[in-house]
């Protein structure tokens, strides 16, 4: 554990959820336990996290979601600020490279967090490994929210990989009961599978309107399930237009703050995505009690267990088949959710995510603090 008063630096880039809510809630607790923090990011992730409300400084520094080289620079030359820091500790890989160059020749310790695998393709995607060996050759630390990233990370040279610690908060009780949930959605008694996830590619969505499809009132039987999809994202349109044209018992929720409320009538967390690490929303279902259905991907399978059902990723049949497993057998599916209130309890929390970082911090190299942050 790093002594009491040191300077700690948190870097992020454009961030709308996990991401910001997990360095808002590391800034707060440094803070708590006596630290000097300095949050640098794009502007609106303030606005939306408000980390200077917990009493850290915030530092507005230009990270853009994609390669952008002018940008890219200016962020790079207004992240020197932060030399001197005990550490700083980047939340991405973009962000993570930016700092690593920003740092180099320098004393700082370096802890990048890497909380997405890069999946583009391209140019892009070319981009994208040329920063990932920067950050394999240059930071001190790489925590990773999966097996798979870690692996990657250590094949391109990383000198110390371990595992994140990223846990969710707790969802906030409202007061309402399923029927008032339900009433207020218009679901009836239909069983409810329950998606919450950005409207974007990485989330696999497309997979989720083919399980659907199946559900649909164009069907021989009355439709016995009703998908909620909880988000928004740049595919909402392309998703409704496909919803409408097929009729399909989907209900695009946009962005809810009762999360925990629709977790509650769900008989499942439905999860189609290409790629998770340790995703908030999963973790949020095994508090909750409620079985999962998802993609064996990243870092779902550990963390899921035998609290839900597994499948490949893009496989439609086999998740259209979990779901029609879920939905005839009740014995199964409280067999499902007792696995998950189980595993959920023993989830980590936010002291534990901050005794981790701490322990990590501590463990940098002794180095000078002269400068800024």
């Amino acid at each position: 554990m790093t002594d009491s008063g040191a300077r700690l630096a948190l870097v992020l880039g454009t961030s709308a959820g996990g991401v910001g809510r997990h360095v808002a809630m590391l800034a707060e607790g440094l803070v708590r336990r006596g630290h000097q923090v300095v949050v640098a990011g794009p502007p609106e992730t303030e606005e939306t996290f408000g980390f200077g409300r917990s009493g850290a400084r915030f530092v507005p520094v230009p990270i853009s979601d994609r390669p952008r080289p002018l940008h890219d620079l200016r962020a790079a030359r207004a992240l020197r600020a932060l030399r001197g820091a005990h550490a700083v500790h980047a939340h991405g890989l973009r962000a993570g490279a930016l700092a690593a160059l920003a740092l180099a020749g320098t004393r700082t310790g370096l802890v990048v967090t890497l909380h997405n695998a890069a999946t583009a393709g391209g140019v892009v995607g070319a981009v994208y490994g040329v920063l990932e060996r920067i950050v394999a050759r240059r930071a001190d630390r790489i925590l990773v929210v999966s097996p798979d990233l870690g692996e990657r990370m250590a094949g391109l040279g990383a000198r110390h990989v371990e595992a994140a610690v990223v846990p969710a908060p707790e969802l906030p009780p409202s007061g309402r009961g399923p029927q008032e949930v339900r009433a207020e959605l218009g679901t009836g008694e239909r069983p409810v599978f329950l998606t919450v996830a950005r409207l974007a590619q990485q989330k696999g969505l497309e997979t989720l309107l083919d399980v659907a499809a199946a559900f649909g009132s164009g069907r021989a039987s009355a439709p016995r399930a009703v998908f909620l999809v909880a988000g928004e994202g740049p595919l909402r349109q392309e998703l409704q237009k496909r919803v409408d044209r097929e009729n399909l018992p989907v209900r695009l929720l946009g962005d809810r703050g009762d999360v925990g409320d629709l977790l509650g009538i769900a008989r499942a967390l439905l999860v189609p995505s290409r790629w998770e690490g340790q995703p908030l929303t999963v973790q949020e279902a095994l508090r909750a009690g409620t079985p999962v259905i998802a993609t064996a991907v990243g870092g779902i399978p550990p963390m899921v267990g035998e609290a839900g059902l597994l499948v490949p990723y893009g496989d439609v049949a086999a998740m259209r088949a979990a779901v029609e497993r879920v939905l005839a057998d009740d014995d199964l599916a409280a067999a499902l959710a007792a696995a998950a209130a189980q595993r959920g309890g023993g989830l980590p929390g936010q002291e534990q995510a901050l005794e981790a970082v701490l322990a990590v911090y501590g463990g940098l190299p002794r180095r000078g603090t002269a400068g800024g942050a």
